[in-house]
């Protein structure tokens, strides 16, 4: 066949292949071709087409959330625990600015999640219309990739653009910017596509060479580490799998940071908990002191470093990371490896087992290491006392945790942002990927709630928990309407201590315990506000109330809302101040003379 028929061929069977429809339909189409079963949203007037579509079709199925945040944080609690794409609809103006913080979030944490906007008619743009907002130049800053659609031809491949560049490389949220007259037009619909983006291309296998040479660094390790992340998470379940027989094969330690948490066992023996800002001892002290760090999938975060140049000083550095970007961008390393998680373990574990390299490990040097952290891990940081009646925060955590241990049902865990969402990383152990959901780059407060409800919505069988704070709860307590109109059983398990917790907790260590509108002079009362949306309230005043509330939690049948009054001004051990080296830990059985000390410099660790 000559080049112009086979053109012509391929000109017809694309068309054959094209329906004519409005830009609204075209949108619920695509959707469904992309996979999409759920979506969460508010409607509003710019959107309108779109959701009359919506209402005509039974294949995505809508949530309605009751603020755009919400929305938002719903997608990446349902894309965190089912490693799908979370969508959103969104109107114009208000409803997608109110998106931001939810785009801004998810990217930080690389959620993949694609909001759709509707926009004014585009006769409008640029002329302040009612409910006009520059979307596209709004969301820059804080999205994968952005678009304004200004032809409904182009709806589709738009579409399946965007949720190929959010699930792709490092996952992230994409916005797409509608407006009204493209929604109402006609246009034709084409069938998802191999999308074909030269500026765009992620890569998937690492280079062989630079993967050989990780192994042999790694099998010549006298103290090794593995520092894992998110990024292993985002890989699926299989990367978890390879992380696991690649840290048995090499006996090394490993730390996670607070995203990736689940992505190795926790119950296992070389588990030494998470590292950074609120980590354990002994996983800041073998950062600090390892040899050789394979980080996997993290990004070297200013919580996870502390001080640059106290960062594993001794140590020779091998990066794993999907990004490219990432690689060299905050710590200098001797091995860096662009490609995807699973992709690059499995390589890796092939490479070490085709060496034998089992066999050539030092195993004098890794014993009397392994001695060293078991010192480490016997001065037990995350030990507390509970005496008397007034709960402890750790204890009320050990306690959810102990009980839900005891279900037959998977656990799914989600957080709002301060004291109590550290304590959660302390004290619930998560042995399995995608069940824990927090704010980690951004630290949203209200995230947590509506990210419940996301994940039961994907996990309508599991046991949806969110371990909240009183004050980050009022952030994005709306969603509590959300979780009753469609029934989601989620159950939210407040710390309540009457103060913004970690907030205070920062004036009383480094700002001379100056309590500046830090205290909750009224706060709502949480079991009223409970029965006020209509679902179960419970509170629990005294150690021996805790568990029995507990037990009634977890046996309703339907959303619950529980206020676990604790211990006011306790806080939140180990620590390492902001811009401090790993081995500047607070640890919680320190001596007042042993904290840190406030002069007219600032701190001062003695």
């Amino acid at each position: 066949m000559s080049k112009a028929n086979t053109k012509a061929a391929e000109k017809t069977a694309t068309k054959t292949q094209t329906e004519t429809m409005t830009g609204a339909e075209i949108v619920l189409r695509a959707l469904k071709d992309q996979g999409v079963d759920r979506v969460f949203g508010y409607p509003g007037g710019a959107i309108l087409p779109i959701y009359d579509a919506l209402y005509q079709q039974d294949h995505v199925l809508h949530v309605l959330a009751r603020h755009e945040q919400g929305a938002t944080h719903a997608a990446e609690g349902y894309a965190r625990s089912s490693n799908k794409v979370g969508t959103v609809f969104v109107t114009s103006g208000p409803g997608a600015t109110n998106a931001v913080t939810g785009l801004a979030d998810a990217l930080l944490d690389s959620i993949p999640m694609v909001v759709i906007c509707g926009q004014v008619p585009s006769h409008l743009i640029g002329t302040d219309a009612f409910q006009e907002a520059d979307v596209t130049g709004i969301t820059r800053s804080c999205t994968k990739h952005n678009y304004l659609v200004k032809d409904p031809n182009d709806l589709a491949r738009v579409i399946h653009e965007a949720y190929h560049i959010a699930r792709t490389g490092r996952p992230g949220p994409v916005v797409i910017d509608i407006p009204k007259d493209v929604q109402f037009a006609m246009g034709d619909y084409i069938p998802p596509q191999e999308v074909n983006r030269p500026s765009y291309q992620p890569a998937y296998h690492g280079d062989v060479e630079k993967i050989r040479e990780a192994v042999e660094l790694l099998s010549t390790a006298k103290k090794p580490v593995f520092y894992t992340g998110g990024g292993v998470i985002n890989a699926g379940p299989k990367a978890s799998e390879l992380l696991y027989k690649m840290v048995k094969a090499s006996n090394a330690p490993i730390t996670n940071t607070l995203m990736g948490l689940g992505a190795y066992p926790a119950s296992d023996e070389n588990f030494l908990g998470m590292l950074g800002m609120h980590g354990t001892y002994e996983a800041n002290l073998a950062m600090y002191h390892c040899d050789v760090m394979v980080c996997v999938g993290a990004r070297f975060d200013d919580r996870v470093t502390g001080a640059l140049d106290e960062f594993s000083p001794h140590s020779k550095k091998i990066h794993i990371d999907v990004d490219p970007s990432s690689i060299n961008k905050i710590v200098p390393v001797e091995v860096g490896i662009v490609g995807d998680a699973s992709a690059v373990l499995e390589e890796m574990l092939s490479q070490w087992k085709a060496g034998s390299f089992s066999e050539k490990l030092n195993k004098t040097a890794l014993n009397t290491w392994w001695k060293k952290i078991e010192t480490w891990r016997a001065r037990d940081c995350l030990s507390f006392k509970q005496e008397g009646e007034i709960i402890k925060p750790q204890h009320a955590i050990k306690r959810l945790y102990e009980k839900t241990e005891e279900r037959d049902q998977e656990i799914f865990i989600t957080t709002e942002v301060g004291q109590h969402q550290m304590w959660a990383a302390q004290h619930f152990y998560f042995d399995k990927p995608n069940r824990w959901m927090t704010s980690g780059g951004l630290g949203t407060m209200g995230y947590g709630l509506p990210a419940a409800l996301g994940a039961q919505v994907a996990n309508p069988d599991g046991l949806v928990i969110d371990i909240a704070g009183d004050a980050s709860i009022q952030m994005c307590i709306q969603e509590l309407a959300t979780a009753v109109q469609y029934n989601l059983p989620v159950k939210v398990f407040i710390l309540n201590n009457e103060w913004m917790g970690m907030v205070r907790q920062w004036q009383q260590l480094l700002h001379g315990e100056r309590y500046s509108q830090t205290y909750s002079e009224s706060l709502p009362d949480f079991e009223k506000l409970g029965e006020a949306f209509g679902i179960l309230g419970l509170r629990a005043n005294t150690v021996d109330e805790l568990d029995g509330v507990i037990d009634q939690m977890l046996d309703y049948n339907g959303p619950v809302i529980v206020d676990v009054r604790v211990a006011k001004e306790e806080n939140c051990f180990p620590m390492i101040p902001s811009g401090k080296a790993h081995y500047d830990m607070i640890l919680n059985d320190q001596t007042e003379e042993e904290q840190p000390k406030i002069t007219g410099d600032g701190l001062k660790l003695v």
